[in-house]
């Protein structure tokens, strides 16, 4: 099935301008045109997208991205380099969530000690 710019940006939530821009800075590569110059996604495409998506939202640059996706168009030949550039990712991923862990432990001290000093309480006079 082939799907339109606009049908994949409410697929994925992807506004039309960031499907052109993963286009043009080479992210997706696969996605065909028409004579005139459409855009015609496969759901191999928004497979793809899927996969750019959760690498961009989880801390990898569009540089890291495009040569991980370089890459994939490679083949076979380059699994092992792949699984390690995942591998390094998931390091940070999970350094990242340590992170959040820790700030969100310090937010919620302070969130308790400004309840125990009484700053959320709320005047019902006003």
């Amino acid at each position: 099935m082939e799907y339109t710019i606009k049908q994949v940006s409410e697929k994925t939530g992807l506004s039309i301008y960031a499907l052109r821009y993963y286009d043009k800075e080479g992210l997706l590569p696969l996605v065909k045109r028409s004579p005139s110059g459409i855009r015609k996604f496969t759901d191999n495409d928004i497979d793809w997208i899927g996969l750019i998506c959760c690498l961009k939202n989880s801390g990898m640059s569009i540089d890291n991205i495009k040569e991980f996706m370089n890459l994939c168009l490679q083949g076979n030949e380059t699994v092992e380099i792949r699984k390690n550039i995942l591998l390094k990712h998931k390091e940070n991923i999970l350094s990242q969530m340590k992170q959040l862990e820790s700030s969100l432990s310090t937010v919620n001290y302070k969130i308790e000690h400004y309840k125990e000093i009484g700053i959320f309480h709320i005047d019902s006079e006003h």
